[in-house]
């Protein structure tokens, strides 16, 4: 978690009307920031990585004079369409940082505390939102330096210019090469020709990212203007970084005005808040409390949020660098930061019964022991797999396959609708390892529907070349038998597609077959890069041990 140092007096001043030191020092943790350590005039607090706005003392105490009730409800932004301010954005950029956006903010004044605390907020923002640069960057320079209007392009590595900390002229290909943070993000870059570079009227360099800055631009305590701008790739999250910047600024005393982006795929900054309308029932069911519509709007409004009835359910306004705010459970913790922790009361529940595990609980423990005791060592598999895994590399049939939606990576795209394919991975990824090795995995499975069923299944393999099918079926019928009485035969079948022909069989149950057990198929193997024998089985639990 990020940690921020603040001047207690200083915070003291910045939230206003005499706020006492007590009164901050026993409010932060309402604000849910953890007092790391406290100094006789300073204090460490933890805060989280969702709320970049506490990474200064301006925000914190924006959240101070809420709590304590010195200015409730929404800061509301102050944006002027004053000025000749606009940047013009190249087509040239589409295809390696596409989106930019900004602010000009003006006649403030910052000292050496303000600078640095900007300049940690900066890395703050760029570490998480902005993903370590590679979805958002910011730069802040000093207005005075620069002339309108500026031009988002691209430029060639080749491109000389003085960057920031520093005295020399250097190559966009050196600064990559020999400074620390071209080091740490050129890789963002890739290996493209062409680099983003904001220039100004004069055609001087204003800004190099997601990289450095130039030197030309720096802020100092002596600047009174500044631009910021961001850049990225994902025009939210650039918007949702200015957005954090500007409320910080206003608290500083900045005026703004705002800065016109045109070009492709780009527009001017929107700040507009966002809202959401929700009961006060669940509210206070969720808390444990019997509060009034009206109390509800006053506890929002020391969180720094509007609220106002709407018939019988509350509007809530949200800010634009509250983007942590997403629905309505954010919002009860909103409540319950506004009424106070210390105010809630801890209660013992209605019921008073022991609690005890489910059957099914009880059952999948009993698995775990027995095939445990018979040396086998348990995994957990994802139910999410891929493509290949799951039906190519076993040659199954794919005309089933349940895809999901904006999957993260491309090893977890598609439902499983087996175990087997996951522990034969398991296996390959210990090739190196000595045999045998046994692994066994129960869980869910899916098939399609409307809706997607889920059943449970257990595979089981033994890897070595000694296993053999009459070891395989004697785990089974075991593992069967002493945990849930239960009897069951094998029928050979000619084929299978995991297994080898004629080395595999039917498990049946009651007439029913559940399942199939056999001696894996060697082009299976190979795929796996498994280079010793293996036997395995995989049945339905569902119907057969679970209703």
């Amino acid at each position: 978690m990020p940690v921020v140092e603040l001047s207690i007096s200083r915070l003291q001043k910045l939230v206003g009307k005499k706020a006492n030191k007590k009164q901050i020092l026993d409010s932060l943790p309402f604000l849910g920031l953890d007092i790391e350590s406290l100094g006789r005039n300073t204090v460490r607090v933890e805060y989280s990585p969702n709320r970049p706005d506490y990474s200064t003392d301006f925000g914190i105490a924006l959240g101070l004079q809420g709590i304590l009730g010195i200015s409730k409800g929404m800061l509301r932004l102050d944006i002027k369409k004053q000025g000749n301010y606009e940047i013009k954005v190249d087509s040239s950029t589409s295809k390696i940082r596409p989106f930019v956006t900004g602010i000009i903010a003006r006649n403030g004044s910052l000292d050496n505390e303000s600078v640095k605390q900007l300049i940690n907020m900066q890395e703050d923002l760029h570490f998480g939102l902005g993903r370590k640069r590679k979805k958002s960057s910011i730069g802040i320079h000093d207005l005075d330096n620069i002339s309108f209007p500026l031009k988002y392009t691209t430029t060639s590595r080749d491109h000389r210019f003085v960057p920031l900390n520093s005295t020399k002229e250097s190559s966009i290909s050196e600064i990559l090469r020999d400074s620390e943070v071209g080091r740490d993000y050129g890789s963002i870059l890739g290996q493209s020709a062409k680099v983003p570079l904001i220039t100004d009227a004069k055609g001087q360099t204003i800004s190099f990212p997601p990289i450095i800055n130039a030197a030309l631009t720096t802020v100092t305590p002596k600047t009174k203007n500044m631009l910021i701008e961001v850049t990225g790739i994902d025009k939210q999250s650039a918007e949702d970084m200015l957005s954090v910047v500007v409320t910080i600024l206003q608290g500083a005393g900045f005026q703004f005005s705002q800065l016109k982006v045109s070009g492709s795929k780009n527009s001017t900054p929107n700040f507009a808040p966002k809202s959401i309308i929700f009961d006060a029932d669940p509210v206070n069911k969720i808390l444990g409390l019997n509060i009034s519509g009206s109390m509800l709007l006053s506890c929002l409004k020391k969180c720094r949020l509007d609220a106002v009835m709407k018939g019988k359910k509350i509007q809530c306004t949200i800010p634009r660098y509250r983007f942590d705010i997403f629905g309505g459970m954010d919002i009860v913790e909103e409540v319950a930061l506004g009424y106070g922790i210390d105010n809630l009361k801890p209660a013992w529940p209605a019921s008073v019964h022991i609690g005890e595990k489910n059957m099914t609980s009880e059952k999948l423990d009993s698995i775990s022991r027995l095939m445990t005791g018979f040396g086998f060592m348990e995994t957990l598999n994802s139910t999410l797999t891929s493509e290949q895994i799951l039906y190519e590399m076993t040659n199954r049939d794919s005309s089933q396959i349940i895809s999901v939606t904006s999957s993260k990576s491309q090893e977890h795209t598609i439902l499983r609708d087996s175990i087997l394919p996951g522990l034969l991975e398991n296996l390959s990824k210990n090739i190196h390892e000595t045999y045998p090795q046994k692994f066994f995995e129960s869980g869910i499975v899916f098939s399609k529907g409307a809706p997607i069923k889920e059943t449970s299944s257990l595979a089981c393999v033994t890897a070595s070349e000694e296993t053999h099918f009459s070891e395989m079926k004697a785990v089974l019928q075991s593992l069967l038998r002493i945990g849930f009485n239960i009897k069951c035969e094998t029928k050979t079948l000619p084929s299978h597609v995991l297994f080898s022909q004629g080395r595999v069989a039917e498990i049946i149950v009651n007439k029913k077959t559940v399942g199939y057990i056999g001696e894996l198929d060697s082009k299976v193997l190979e795929n796996f890069r498994i280079r010793t024998k293996v036997v395995g089985f995989e049945i339905k639990l569902s119907g057969l041990i679970f209703d």
